[in-house]
This record gives C-alpha cells, sequence and structure tokens, in this order.
C-alpha cells in the first residue's frame, strides 16, 4: 500500500466526489478511480458507498482514521530530514488550557524571533488525547495537568501552579465571595473534570466522596459557556486558566479555599529522537525556566 494512494483516498473521502477528487490532485477522473479500487480489492473491502454522494463505509471510516495518522507522521519525517542548515520546519505541541501555557508561549515567541522559520503546530485538547499523539509520534512535546501517570516520558515539571475554583455567572449567590468552601458548594448544581485522577484530588480536598456534591454533569474539557448563560445557577468546578477564553464582563472565578492547586508538566516521549529545531527549542525552554525561577 503506497502512502500516494492513501493521499488520494483521502482526498476522496473528503470531497464526497471522485470527480472534484481529480481536480485538486491533478489527476483524471479514471485514474483515480482505478487506484481507489485496486485499494478496495487489496484491501478486501468497500470503502465508498457510490451514490449522489460518495460516503464512508465502516471500514472506510476506519481506513480515513489511520490514514491521516500516517500521512501525517510521513509528512513529519520529510519535513525533519529536509531541514536545511539554517533551523526550520515544524515543532507540534499539544496542551490543555492551563495557566502555565502562558510560560510555554512565552518560550515559543522567544524561540521563534531566533530561527523565524519555525512553525508551530498546537493541538488544544485533553490530556488522553494528546497523550495519544505523543505516543504515536505526532507531537513534538504535550503540557499536561497532573496528577498523571507519566513514566513513558520525560518530563520538566512547571512553577506555575493551577488553582481550581468556580467560574460562574455575574450575579450568581456565590459570585460576592472572595473564595469558596466546601460548605458553600452545598446543593450548587456543578459541572467538573471527568479525568478520575482529578476527581480523586478533588474528593481529597473535599475529605469526602464525590456523590456528595450536587454534580449535574461532568467533562473532559470545559469550552461551552452557553450552558451557564441559559442556566445560570450551574457552576464549572475547574481550573482557573480552562476558562480564560470566557467573558470577563459576564464570569467570575472564586478560588477553592482551602487552596487546591495542581502542577503541570511539560512531556515529551522518551528515547524518542528530536528533530533539531525541537531539540534547541527544549533547550531554550529550560533556559527561559532558569530565568523564571532566579527572577
Amino acid at each position: 500500500m503506497e502512502i500516494r494512494v492513501l493521499k488520494y483516498f483521502l482526498a476522496v473521502a473528503r470531497e464526497e466526489n471522485i470527480s472534484r477528487a481529480a481536480e485538486n490532485l491533478h489527476i483524471t477522473q479514471p485514474t483515480l478511480s482505478r487506484q481507489i479500487s485496486q485499494l478496495e480489492e487489496e484491501l478486501g473491502t468497500k470503502l465508498f458507498e457510490r451514490g449522489k454522494h460518495l460516503t464512508l463505509t465502516e471500514a472506510g471510516v476506519m481506513l480515513r482514521r489511520r490514514a491521516e495518522e500516517v500521512t501525517e507522521l510521513v509528512d513529519r519525517i520529510e519535513s525533519d530530514f529536509a531541514e536545511p542548515a539554517e533551523v526550520g520546519g515544524k515543532i507540534s505541541v499539544g496542551e490543555g488550557a492551563l495557566k502555565s501555557s502562558k510560560l510555554l508561549m512565552r518560550a515559543m515567541k522567544r524561540f521563534r524571533e531566533r530561527y523565524p522559520k519555525v512553525q508551530y503546530e498546537i493541538y488544544c485538547n485533553t490530556s488522553d488525547y494528546i497523550k495519544e499523539r505523543l505516543d504515536k509520534g505526532l507531537c513534538d512535546f504535550g503540557l499536561l495537568l497532573e496528577p498523571i501517570d507519566i513514566e513513558k516520558y520525560d518530563f520538566i515539571r512547571l512553577p506555575m501552579k493551577e488553582r481550581w475554583g468556580l467560574y460562574m455567572m455575574k450575579g450568581h449567590p456565590l459570585s460576592g465571595k472572595n473564595r469558596i468552601t466546601k460548605a458553600d458548594l452545598e446543593g450548587v448544581p456543578l459541572m467538573t473534570a471527568s479525568r478520575l485522577s482529578v476527581q480523586k484530588e478533588i474528593t481529597s480536598w473535599l475529605g469526602e466522596e464525590l456523590d456528595h456534591l450536587n454534580i449535574f454533569a461532568t467533562c473532559n474539557i470545559f469550552t461551552n459557556a452557553q450552558i451557564m448563560e441559559d442556566q445560570g445557577e450551574i457552576c464549572f468546578m475547574t481550573i482557573e486558566g480552562a476558562m480564560d477564553c470566557m467573558p470577563g464582563e459576564k464570569f467570575v472565578f472564586r478560588p477553592l479555599y482551602p487552596a487546591l492547586e495542581l502542577s503541570s508538566v511539560l512531556v515529551w516521549k522518551k528515547f524518542q529522537p528530536f528533530s533539531v529545531a525541537a531539540g534547541r527549542f527544549l533547550e531554550e525552554f529550560r533556559c527561559m525556566l532558569s530565568e523564571y525561577e532566579s527572577a
């Protein structure tokens, strides 16, 4: 199976039309149709349902997922080995909505000032998704919230703490408080993290099981402020950085008391060789952290 044919398949899956895909690929329609038919024959399964639009079969959906991973990895290999004498290429970083992202972004900006041909690919998602990309070699670095299993990774623990508290609409009964205690949470409908390791930290802070709280829902990543706007009594129990994108005129953050603070780590896969750009970026990041801690 050739990488070229996988790219042909992805183009057809994206366009849902052989003619448009062939035009974008700059090949003839019969050639593309023949390549797709040969791929189906090679795999022994039908990849598309033919109709007004081409739609992926169950096997086609599975192949698309794998083909995207394979072609992305090949593109990264080509980029790494095509680097000129001057440092360039792409550095791929996975990160969540953390306060420590500011330190990472500062390092990225500083590094690119030295090496303007460097570009970044930033993937914002959950820790599990970022670790999956690290394991497959699709990310150079991941910025993750502890506690997390980092046995497979080398890491740097960042000095900035991630503070937990409640995000809520202005005007909520708890918004007038400077900090939120365990007693304040009684009866308040909450959305909080679905990660079990994080739930254990909250349970430890509470001194009792989470089921003593009024948990409206758990969520793997907080992106929907509309829930709080529509249902103003609901609060998000999360880290401060998770909701920094929310409009400040509508929402407020109040920290938990006693404080619940977690660390974050910049991780990379053990024994994975770096590109020149990624290796130098790590040196730059270590240097910047030393300056930050000594300031």
